[in-house]
């Protein structure tokens, strides 16, 4: 009896499993017919695979196996390539009737549309995070660069994980993905060793990533990652980080589709020109030489009239005038025009030649098999041309974000060198506004298109058949995401990794690509940057100027007293009539209008502080380090990034070096950071222990001990007493060093750093790695004794224990 009833549970248990697989089976198969009626799946990622079939007691009475498949990318989905230059204004390359030569724009605006009405934030990192996300830079988070971050929502420069990128979209739908060159969407106190890694390239769903996590990089001696592992020093006495970057690229993209022909790959190629500092290969230079002679007022007119002829501008457009606070070319000395016709020189050089190592990357491309089923979007800048050099130029950037102007009759002593590894140059703010043609302003002026306006270049041959046209549509760079997304046929997700996201902020501009006439879908568009203000509505723009972006220190400001300007952008181009005096009521709807968008988008609060927000403890921006003073580091730790290292400025501090000299004494660096314009270096050179700080490329003062070091165990402390009080910055100091307890050197400096210690390098124990700190050693200067530990001490500071900024105006 109980052998029967065990029979006929289990003939009724093996009844209900095939109608319960059964019921599987059919609701599998209704979802995938939905999921195939709407695109893609709205939730990522895709849920784990389960077997369809029907199983048995063992294989022989079960439905035959199957794997889990790869994921797909929807059927005849195009591979991209996502071109991204830097600090470019419209009227810079000649592609859009520049003076620079850029054929790779040529060949590709050829075969397919160039787009004359693109906009960018008028900053790199806001413009590089509405890209790779398709939300407005402040519901990214991303108000300003990653290096003057705030604890505002809007501000924070921490990616929120609601606003999935396009890396990780296309990842979770079957596409290869890469990001090669500039990463400046990482918070800079997380691009240690110890990260968390979930922001870096790889963390936001790019699978492979070869570049450099900042806002700039020295193009001669580079700090760069492949992945999450320091990159090696080149030993190329030739090498040029475009070129390093081209070629990765070119490698990358053969090797994936040699390994998976069939699969589609998007690849992120952000270079880094042509931000400074201005590096170019002398030859490159040289082609140049001459070229600009005619200075800065002729350049934009003979550019204005390539423009037109071009049919990038319409007829009718009008030249905007130079700002009164910029000098006209013909009030110039001959000094003055030698000098600053030489670093446009050495610009056209550097952007050139990153056209050429673009044109690389293109012709690898279209070599593909799938070449015509590729398209590619190059887009000539993540703002409009940089004014960071000051009305004077530099060879130092570092002084323009340290608040310090230049003098052109220092930098001309430089003028043979400028371009090559001894300088961080950057041309004159004029040459900038130059290369904005014919627009008012330049980057960091969101308020204006000289800021906001960029070329950009489709190319999809398969596609695009209007070969060669003009597009006019007002687009954003929060379009390209969507745009993506639809001719790609993905659905954009509602979720991610278990995160609701937010919704897509850009406009598709796919239904441009082959319609010219197309009317125009992305109608209303606001500006903010550093409180200039914009605000585009349905062919009007409102415009608000706070500051020249080539006067790095300001002084208090009122938002309610600021000059709002009114223009009618679809009949005045280039933004040259102000017509607010006219219209008061459209002004009045156009203010009222920013402030909503700026309240729907995380804008506020208006913040119009500048170089000060630079130095991460000023404004309490979060460092790993935490609330320690001391911190003890051993050999192989270099590359470690600024917001990752001790923060010594204004205040006083320590470093203490355990040594062991061997029998025939060591040379080397013990402990650096920074590099070529500012820092310090505590380093042996013929067996003598010298300490150099580099106060921003200005001065090199250097205190040496008067005897070699002796063998054995050696403790070397190097005690730097600032001289200024709380808050005071840049103050002098007092340096002293001992060798096992003995003052052996003594220096007074009359200045030191004030706001930041260098661009983008940190701190390096054992060797120099990027650029060095002074001239008088060679790369990499490893150290040849033995380093048991490195420690550094620091005073105790009051206002970085609070976070407070001290509200400075």
């Amino acid at each position: 009896m109980k052998r029967n009833i065990t029979f006929k549970a289990v003939l009724v248990f093996i009844q209900n499993r095939v109608w319960f697989m059964f019921v599987i089976f059919c609701l599998q198969t209704g979802l995938s017919q939905e999921n195939s009626k709407l695109g893609t799946p709205k939730v990522l990622p895709q849920p784990d695979f389960h077997f369809p079939g029907y199983i048995g007691r063992t294989y022989l009475d079960s439905d035959p196996p199957q794997f889990p498949q790869p994921i797909k990318a929807p059927k005849g989905a195009p591979n991209v390539v996502l071109i991204l230059l830097d600090d470019s204004g419209f009227g810079q390359f000649s592609t859009f009737g520049g003076g620079v030569p850029s054929p790779t724009m040529d060949r590709l605006a050829a075969e397919g549309i160039r787009y004359n009405k693109f906009h960018t934030t008028a900053l790199c990192s806001p413009t590089r995070s509405a890209l790779i996300t398709g939300r407005n830079h402040h519901s990214a988070t991303f108000g300003v660069i990653s290096e003057t971050a705030t604890g505002y929502d809007g501000y924070t420069c921490v990616l929120p994980r609601s606003c999935g990128t396009i890396g990780e979209v296309l990842k979770q739908n079957g596409y290869m993905t890469a990001w090669i060159g500039k990463n400046h969407n990482t918070p800079p106190w997380e691009t240690s060793d110890a990260g968390p890694f979930d922001r870096w390239a790889n963390g936001l769903g790019f699978e492979y990533f070869y570049g450099f996590n900042a806002g700039d990089m020295n193009h001669w001696n580079p700090v760069l990652y492949e992945n999450r592992n320091l990159v090696p020093a080149s030993k190329d006495p030739n090498y040029h980080m475009t070129v390093d970057l081209a070629d990765h690229a070119i490698s990358w993209v053969r090797k994936v589709k040699s390994i998976a022909p069939d699969k589609p790959y998007f690849l992120y190629l952000a270079p880094g020109a042509a931000h400074s500092p201005h590096h170019a290969p002398q030859e490159w230079i040289d082609k140049y030489k001459g070229k600009f002679d005619m200075g800065w007022d002729a350049y934009r007119e003979q550019t204005f009239e390539r423009q037109k002829k071009l049919g990038v501008i319409p007829a009718n457009a009008k030249l905007t005038a130079r700002p009164e606070s910029l000098p006209a070319w013909n009030s110039l000395n001959a000094d003055q025009k030698r000098l600053y016709a030489k670093m446009m020189e050495v610009f056209a050089g550097y952007a050139s030649h990153c056209d050429y190592e673009m044109g690389r990357v293109v012709e690898a491309v279209k070599q593909l098999p799938d070449a015509d089923n590729t398209i590619i979007i190059y887009i000539a800048g993540d703002n409009g041309a940089s004014a960071e050099g000051g009305i004077e130029g530099s060879v130092n950037e570092n002084l323009f974000f340290n608040g310090i102007s230049e003098k052109w009759q220092d930098n001309i002593k430089a003028i043979d060198e400028l371009g090559g590894p001894k300088h961080f140059n950057h041309f004159t703010a004029e040459w900038a506004w130059a290369m904005c043609a014919p627009f008012q302003w330049t980057k960091q002026v969101a308020s204006h298109f000289g800021g906001t306006r960029n070329p950009m270049i489709i190319s999809w041959p398969s596609k695009i058949k209007d070969k060669g046209s003009l597009r006019s549509q007002f687009t954003h760079t929060i379009d390209i995401v969507p745009t993506l997304y639809e001719i790609i046929g993905i659905t954009p997700p509602e979720t991610i990794n278990g995160i609701t996201q937010k919704p897509i902020e850009g406009v598709s501009f796919a239904y441009t690509f082959n319609d010219a006439k197309a009317k125009e879908k992305h109608t209303t568009q606001y500006f903010e940057l550093g409180v200039n203000r914009g605000i585009y509505y349905n062919g009007w723009m409102a415009s608000a100027l706070s500051f020249a972006p080539w006067n790095p220190n300001r002084g208090t400001f009122d938002p309610d007293k600021q000059k709002w300007e009114l223009y009618k952008v679809d009949e005045d181009f280039t933004q040259s009539n102000d017509v607010a005096a006219s219209n008061p009521t459209k002004l009045r709807e156009m203010q009222d209008l920013w402030w909503v968008e700026a309240s729907k988008y995380n804008v506020l609060p208006l913040d119009w502080r500048a170089v000060e927000r630079l130095n991460g403890e000023l404004m309490g921006r979060p460092t790993l380090g935490g609330d320690t003073n001391t911190f003890t580091y051993y050999p192989g730790q270099v590359g470690l990034p600024n917001e990752a290292s001790p923060r010594i400025l204004n205040k006083s501090w320590s470093v203490t070096a355990d040594l062991n000299i061997p029998e025939n004494g060591a040379e080397g660096m013990i402990v650096t950071h920074g590099g070529l314009v500012g820092g310090y270096g505590l380093y042996v050179q013929n067996g003598k222990p010298s300490f150099v700080y580099n106060n921003l490329a200005l001065e090199r003062p250097t205190i040496t001990g008067k005897d070699v070091l002796p063998k054995g165990k050696v403790k070397l402390v190097v005690d730097f007493k600032y001289e200024g009080k709380e808050k005071e910055l840049g103050k002098g100091a007092t340096v002293t060093m001992s060798v096992n307890g003995k003052k052996v050197a003594e220096e007074h400096l009359d200045r030191t750093i004030p706001i930041q210690i260098s661009l983008n390098e940190g701190l390096d124990v054992g060797m120099d790695v990027g650029s060095p700190v002074d001239f008088n050693y060679k790369l990499p200067f490893e150290f040849t004794g033995k380093i048991e530990k490195v420690t550094y001490n620091l005073a105790d500071s009051k206002e970085s224990k609070s976070g407070k900024s001290g509200k400075t105006k």
